[in-house]
């Protein structure tokens, strides 16, 4: 079963807000996920699957079939809210099977199916709990069980790691994977956390601005940002402006630096892209070469494994990672740690 927008356009009415032509595919099995800053129209579109709200332009398809007048509970969706919306008076496996009985299920199997799928995230030994007796971590499973119970034909998921706790939030995340991998469903992950979207997605969007800027895996997103907005918004990184001054050699606000300018004009702008774990501290070189650099730190922060440190050098600034503890003066920045980034 596969989930997909067609050229998909909606404006919140009276405003300029939403999202615009926007085209990607869920495949069965398949987990997206969407990341954007607030505004950027990623919960717009989990809408607009979901059928909460209808595309002015532009066609919401599931499994090929075009749904945009369907009412949502005609679509056979899942949807797991960020609030979980359980009905407190309900123990669990009523809950679970509420999506069961507004299908005309029998109590008694109801009942059973609910059991078995309470079992599957855990929960089984709750059944005839109250969701107040549980913890938000305990109620997040039980609104994945509710939403799988009726074998839906794809999954919503909307920030459904944001309330809890950033040690809770890990193991919840490896727990929705791992559902989501034995169901073998479709699913849309909505998330404002890059690290959640990175670890278990399939394939990660970026939104800006109602448009989707870039789908690929995490490591295409990651190691390869089309442009500098991605590279910013994704992780860690040092932008630099500059100027192709010759075969493998850019000049930037910082420094000469060396790398591949293969396909580039002498004379060309461009941006310099770097992560910072790839920024190598060295010992200081009494000849100034490219991408060898000295300054002062700015900032240590200490991250545990790690310390981010920003290093002030002439021209500008250096971000880096290192797991070494002691002081940190001079770094080298290697040819192929360097992307060239288009300007605009």
């Amino acid at each position: 079963m596969t989930l997909r927008y067609d050229a998909v356009s909606y404006t919140y009415p009276g405003t300029s807000i939403g999202v615009f032509d926007v085209s990607l595919e869920i495949g069965r099995g398949e987990l997206l996920a969407i990341i954007g800053a607030s505004g950027s129209g990623k919960s717009t579109l989990l809408k607009l699957l979901a059928g909460f709200v209808k595309p002015a332009n532009g066609r919401i398809l599931i499994d090929g079939k075009d749904v945009g007048e369907l009412l949502p509970e005609k679509r056979k969706l899942g949807v797991v809210f960020q609030n979980y919306a359980l009905f407190p008076h309900m123990r669990l496996w009523e809950n679970v099977g509420y999506a069961l009985k507004v299908r005309g299920i029998g109590k008694a199997e109801r009942r059973a199916l609910a059991v078995e799928m309470l079992a599957r995230v855990g929960m089984g030994a709750r059944a005839d709990d109250l969701p107040g007796m549980l913890s938000g971590g305990q109620q997040q499973r039980v609104a994945l069980a509710r939403a799988l119970v009726f074998e839906p034909r794809g999954l919503l998921l909307d920030e459904p790691l944001s309330a809890l706790d950033a040690g809770l939030r890990v193991e919840m995340r490896d727990e929705i994977l791992r559902v989501q991998r034995s169901a073998g469903i479709a699913t849309l992950l909505v998330t404002h956390d890059q690290e959640e979207a990175l670890s278990i997605g399939d394939k990660v969007a970026v939104m800006h601005e109602g448009r989707l800027v870039q789908i690929g895996t995490p490591r295409d997103l990651y190691e390869t940002p089309v442009n500098a907005y991605v590279a910013a918004f994704v992780g860690q990184s040092n932008l630099w402006p500059g100027k192709v001054t010759g075969t493998g050699r850019i000049d930037t606000e910082i420094g000469a630096l060396a790398c591949d300018t293969k396909g580039k004009s002498n004379g060309e702008a461009v941006i310099a892209f770097v992560r910072p774990e790839r920024v190598q501290p060295t010992s200081p070189s009494a000849v100034a070469e490219p991408g060898h650099f000295s300054g002062t730190i700015e900032a240590d922060r200490y991250l545990g494994p790690i310390r981010r440190i920003d290093l002030a050098v002439p021209g500008g600034r250096i971000r880096l990672e290192t797991h070494l503890r002691g002081p940190v003066t001079s770094v080298e920045i290697p040819p192929d740690a360097i992307r060239l980034l288009p300007v605009s």
